[in-house]
This record gives C-alpha cells, structure tokens and sequence, in this order.
C-alpha cells in the first residue's frame, strides 16, 4: 500500500506504473553520439516521453541508461547534461523521478534543480559490483535532502541493485527490513540482475511480506506485460523500461504499441486483483 511520500506523489493511484526515459549517452561517456550531439539525446528522450505519457502511465523516471560504463563518482559536467535534458524533456501535469547511475548524490541534486517528485537511488549497505567495491551513505543523503528544502521528494531505495552483490550473508528481506529502520527510505525497490531482468518471485514476496506494512514495496526491474499480474500481487507498483522498447532491446526507443500493451494488461490486473 502506498504511504507517505509516495501516496502525496500518487494521491489516487493504487499501484502506481512508472516507466523509463532512457538518456542516450552523455557527453564525456564512451558511447556518446558526438555527432548528433546533445540536442539528438534530447530529441529521443522527450520523442520517449511523449509516446509513454500517451500510452497512460503514471509517471516517467529519467536516467542515464547508456552511460556505460558505470560510474560510482561522476564529474560535475554529469549532474548538468542529466540537468539540462531533465529539464527539456520533464512532463507537464505528471509526477517525474530522476536516477543517476550510479551516484545517488548527483540523482539527488539533479532532482533538486529539475522538482523531481522522487529518486532512485541505492542508499543503504555495501557492495560488490560491476564498478567495483560500493559503500553508499544514507545519512548524508537524507540530510542533503533537508539541507536543499526537498522534503517532499520521495527517496526509493533499491536492495537489490543490478550489477552488484550485497558484501554479508542477509537475505534480501533481512536487508530490506533493516533498512527500512536505518535507514527511512520512502519504498523499497527489489530488482533482477541486470536492466530488464525479472527478481526471483519468491524474493519479491518475502520483502513484501517482511516490511510492506512499513513502507511501499516496488518491483524495479523486470516488468513484462505477459507476467506483470503475478508480480504485482506482491509489489506496490512497478518501474519498466525494457519491456516497452522496440523488440524489447533495452537500448532502443519506445515502442508506442508495446508501451500500450502494458499499460493495458498491468490495469486489467489491478482490476481484477481489487475485484477479487
């Protein structure tokens, strides 16, 4: 059940759908289009925007997808591209989110700067990833967040971060209980391996079970229209991104049919789950 933050950002929505605006890569990133140049990123993200808010989702998230490899610590020149295309691309009359991967300070000031309604973020814990070893700092986040008067934006906090492995024994439910004390996120994000990939069903649930009453549970990644229905009777809500592009590649643009197609089958089964 949403609460908190999240129920202010989502006042009459159960379940909230949130879908990806992917950002081509960034001036400065290994596969940045110089040629097109920043202008060609932000015509395919708001080309993005404008085909997801049509197809009827809930809100959009911003991120810069392709800007592989990852960084744990960007450069200043990151927060202000991802600012400047935010700011371009942003929806008007719907909630948007903002993530940075992977830095959840420049996520934070970036969506400072645009009025994100919320960020993704990993907050808590310590990791071995893709980036190398990762130690992330809830405390001086949620104190930036007082300090820049952003107290309304919603922080959600993956426990299951792609690319990465938890340093320590604890189940993802232990962690995510944890957490939810240490922590005070405004919801937990459960995720699969990699971007587009489903989390263990059983993992979702056993996080839903252990702290659902406490905070909104959100499935992170792995989204599809054929499965969204059994994965949303123990989620919260749902952010997708891969499932909607053209032949569900993550890295291409939108694909107004198949951004349909969920929307259409993710209602159908909130319907019938209420109904029910």
């Amino acid at each position: 059940m949403l609460q908190g933050r999240l129920a202010e950002v989502f006042p009459k929505t159960a379940k909230p759908l949130i879908a990806m605006a992917h950002v081509p890569a960034l001036p400065g990133t290994p596969l940045y289009d110089g040629a097109g140049g920043l202008e060609a990123a932000i015509r395919s993200v708001r080309s993005d925007v404008e085909i997801l808010l049509d197809a009827g989702f809930d809100a959009v998230m911003f991120c810069n997808e392709n800007d592989r490899p990852y960084q744990l610590n960007p450069g200043l020149e990151a927060a202000a591209f991802m600012t400047r295309v935010v700011t371009e691309c942003r929806p008007e009359g719907k909630p948007f989110g903002v993530d940075y991967l992977w830095d959840s300070r420049c996520a934070l000031a970036i969506g400072a700067a645009t009025g994100a309604a919320f960020v993704r973020c990993v907050a808590a814990g310590a990791w071995e990833s893709d980036m190398g070893l990762w130690q992330t700092d809830a405390a001086w986040l949620l104190r930036e967040r007082r300090r820049l008067e952003v107290d309304t934006m919603a922080i959600i906090v993956n426990v299951t971060p792609e690319f990465a492995s938890p340093i320590g024994g604890r189940s993802a439910a232990e962690i995510a209980r944890s957490v939810v004390v240490s922590s005070i996120p405004d919801a937990i994000l459960i995720s699969g391996p990699m971007a587009g990939s489903e989390p263990d069903l059983s993992v979702l649930s056993d996080v839903y079970q252990a702290v659902s009453k406490d905070v909104p549970v959100i499935l992170n990644t792995g989204a599809k229209a054929a499965t969204i229905a059994q994965y949303l009777d123990s989620a919260d809500g749902c952010i997708v991104g891969t499932d909607l592009k053209e032949d569900g590649y993550t890295w291409n643009q939108v694909d107004p049919e198949r951004a349909k197609r969920f929307i259409s089958q993710a209602r159908s089964d909130a319907r019938s789950s209420t109904a029910s």
